[in-house]
């Protein structure tokens, strides 16, 4: 399946995810990272970044990509948020940030914000049908989001961020009393409107997400900082809420930070964070809150995967399909089977990608066998898998390199029959990881082969999982599929061999 990298550069750290989408389960992190940086500790006091939090930023960027850039993702979104869009030197930190990430970073609007939070809680956490109240506190902002019945009805972005609110009122350690209550005031001012305009229904569910509730949440169940990933969806009452409050709005920093679940950076800006959520809590007239560790990141992924970026990496663009048609209709190859045969091909390597590991690439080799696998019926019927081979490694194919032909007419000689070995003269000339490439797509095109062995387009779409360790393919279909589900099963033991996993063909319900 596609593996899609995030990078969140808020007000007070920078955010890297980098996450693979495995059909029925969670996210599969397999990078992350997030680094304190105070970008918006400048902005805030000056209106531009300074140089120290530029360069800062720029070295932790560079950093990240490389680690997201080593997993194979397919796809990066960069996003800043609250003290970008308050920059005056915006232009500059974005052309030294993208330079580092090498890919672009954009600055969105604070209801782009919400859009991809609230998509990111729904995609960990959902609530198809509840009305739901998400409240995410970040350094800059925070977003006030109604979601009801699973979609985003309303939001607001308040600048009302932890490390913003800390740099304009709270000038002392332990705080003022006078700059608390001004805290207090300002904060209920921000937030009348979205009381008021998401009205007196109750809610189903609140939800608190970001490092502030992770931290109050910790503090409160007193889960250690080192176990902040077991508080996810836990729960912290009003009252919990404001004795919190109440008890380090009094305190130094050098108390705050001896708390079980506050790290000594958070326990700089805590005390404005919590306040922006006791706050909203008595506001909203809430008895208690819960804590998602979902987020921006979470959402950006999230969205990544419904608009299929990457997908084309994977697939043959327009000429190349164009060319693959033209030589399957000169040698007679019945279409409507080519076109089937590499729609399931590419949904078989598109979901396996966490088994294959293979770079998305290979996928347009893996779809230009699927058009060109029985080419060879134009020679003869028998052995017209050999007869395959030798057609397409003599074929002028523009717009394929020497290597990409010679492993498509391998898959093609592959597709029936044995299998690829070391007494294979054709399969030795292959570079090293070209041969690891053919080992481990032929069973991929001879299951998709398979699933249209009726040749009728019976199957009309497969869904691929991993389930209790088997490879569990289901064959979503209204007609009956049993020759399909024959034919798949014959191909197990070669797909065992390659994969090291027993796979399963059944029929979806309907």
């Amino acid at each position: 399946m596609p593996r899609y990298a995030a990078v969140d550069i808020g007000s007070n750290s920078i955010r890297m995810l980098a996450a693979e989408l495995v059909p029925g389960s969670p996210l599969k992190t397999l990078a992350s990272s997030r680094q304190v940086t105070r970008l918006g500790e400048s902005v805030f006091r000056t209106g531009r970044i300074s140089q120290g939090a530029m360069d800062l930023c720029s070295n932790v960027l560079a950093q990240m990509a490389e680690e997201y850039r080593s997993v194979g993702v397919v796809g990066v979104r960069a996003l800043g948020t609250s003290a970008l869009r308050d920059a005056g030197n915006q232009e500059e930190f974005l052309k030294r940030a993208s330079d580092a990430l090498q890919t672009t970073v954009e600055v969105i609007s604070g209801q782009e914000e919400a859009r991809l939070i609230h998509l990111g809680v729904q995609s960990r956490w959902p609530h198809p049908a509840q009305r739901v109240l998400i409240i995410d506190i970040g350094g800059g902002s925070a977003e006030l989001i109604l979601s009801e019945n699973g979609r985003m009805s309303q939001a607001f972005s308040k600048p009302l961020g932890a490390l913003r609110l800390r740099e304009v009122f709270l000038k002392k350690d332990p705080p003022d009393g006078k700059d608390l209550h001004r805290l207090e005031e300002y904060i209920q001012e921000r937030i009348v409107d979205a009381v008021r305009r998401f009205g007196a229904a109750p809610y189903d569910r609140v939800i608190a997400t970001s490092a502030t509730a992770a931290a109050l949440i910790c503090a409160v169940n007193r889960v250690p900082r080192a176990k902040r990933e077991t508080a996810d969806r836990l729960r912290a009452s009003i009252s919990q809420v404001r004795k919190f409050y109440q008890d380090i709005s009094t305190r130094d920093l050098d108390f705050r930070r001896k708390i079980p679940g506050i790290g000594p950076k958070r326990a700089e800006i805590i005390v404005p964070g919590v306040a922006m959520l006791w706050i909203a809590l008595r506001e909203f007239r809430l008895r208690n809150l819960y804590y998602s560790a979902a987020g921006l990141r979470d959402g950006i992924i999230a969205d990544l995967a419904a608009r299929r970026v990457g997908r084309e990496l994977s697939q043959l663009d327009a000429e190349q399909r164009r060319l693959m048609s033209e030589m399957a209709r000169k040698y007679g190859v019945p279409m409507s089977h080519a076109r089937k045969v590499a729609a399931i091909a590419h949904t078989l390597f598109d979901s396996l990608q966490s088994l294959h590991g293979l770079a998305p690439a290979y996928g347009k080799s893996l779809e230009a066998a699927s058009y060109l696998h029985d080419s060879g019926h134009y020679v003869s019927d028998t052995r017209h898998h050999r007869h395959s081979y030798y057609l397409v490694a003599n074929s002028d194919m523009p717009g394929f390199t020497e290597r990409e032909r010679h492993m498509i007419a391998n898959l093609c000689r592959y597709h029936r029959k044995s299998t690829p070995n070391a007494a294979h003269a054709q399969y030795q000339a292959l570079d090293p990881e070209s041969k690891r490439a053919v080992a481990l797509l032929t069973p991929l095109l001879r299951l998709a082969d398979a699933l249209d062995r009726s040749n009728d387009q019976r199957v009309e779409s497969v869904e691929c999982s991993l389930k209790n360790g088997d490879v569990v393919v289901r064959l979503q279909s209204h007609s009956d599929v049993d020759l399909e589900e024959w034919a798949g099963e014959r191909v197990a033991d070669i797909f065992r061999e390659a994969y090291g996993h027993q796979l399963v063909i059944a029929k979806a319900r309907r």
